[in-house]
């Protein structure tokens, strides 16, 4: 494995096709770039776009909204994604500037806070998850597939990923 395949803890894309959710893992490289991902998520057929969930290391993760040519961007926190290459292409395409050292005690999301507001979870619910000190990326990411219908799924395939 590369240490790139290190760096995610997973990958996953998300889309709604005839009404249902559907949820694939992507192999970890996919996730490791910013520019793979979109191309991912590129390939399927999802109503409303299709969502790109990368965790990387524990300590954040990256939420990506493709539909067609439009890209739209969040990251959990802006001081731990500047520390890998998809973070840094993330915080580069949403054009938010490299967090000062001194500010990153606490978490601080970047980017696109209304990505799913129309899937049904809105921009406070979603800063909720965000804020909460106790929840590491893969849970915030599992709260929202939860609100957005598809937790059972996205539950079973992080199991199936974590299992020996």
């Amino acid at each position: 494995m590369s240490d790139v395949e290190v760096d995610v803890d997973f990958a996953f894309a998300a889309w709604r096709e005839e009404g249902l959710w559907r949820l694939e893992q992507l192999p970890a490289r996919i996730g490791a770039q910013f520019d793979s991902l979109v191309s991912a998520c590129r390939a399927q057929p999802g109503e409303g776009g299709v969502l790109g969930m990368v965790s990387v290391e524990e300590e954040f993760f990256v939420l990506v909204r493709v539909l067609g040519e439009d890209v739209r961007v969040l990251v959990s926190d802006v001081y731990a994604a500047e520390e890998w290459p998809i973070g840094l292409a993330a915080l580069e395409r949403l054009g938010t500037p490299m967090p000062d050292d001194d500010d990153g005690d606490d978490p601080e999301p970047g980017g696109d806070l209304r990505i799913v507001e129309d899937f049904g979870l809105g921009i406070e619910e979603l800063e909720l998850l965000l804020d909460d000190p106790e929840l590491y990326p893969d849970e915030q990411l599992a709260g929202i597939a939860s609100r957005l219908g598809f937790g059972d799924q996205f539950d079973t395939l992080l199991e199936s990923i974590d299992a020996p």
